[in-house]
């Protein structure tokens, strides 16, 4: 048979594998019945999950970067000092922080 060596922090254990009973098709240990339904789900619809996280991310950054440049055009309209000319009058409009947030 074959020989295994497994450690731990405090103990070391050597088993010796003799033949084995059950195919490893059938072997189920608890990891895997456990998370058996998160391979199904990932299997059925992981291009999908993907596919709506990235459109959904796509969003969240492009309303983002909206935001964020509404909030400066709207405190150039009010005679404020660019931020490139370095005004920091735009960290006082809460659509620029709502843009930021996003």
């Amino acid at each position: 048979g074959s020989l295994i060596t497994l450690s731990c922090l405090s103990h070391r254990a050597v088993c010796q594998v003799i033949s084995s009973a059950v195919p490893a098709d059938l072997v189920q240990d608890n990891a895997t019945s456990d998370s058996s339904w998160i391979t199904r789900l990932e299997n059925s619809y992981g291009f999908y999950i993907g596919l709506g996280l990235a459109v959904f991310s796509s969003f969240l950054i492009g309303s983002s970067v909206i935001l964020k440049k509404k909030g400066l055009l709207r405190l150039v309209e009010k005679g404020g000092t660019r931020a490139g000319d370095g005004g920091h009058g735009y960290l006082k409009d809460w659509l620029w922080w709502a843009g930021l947030l996003t």
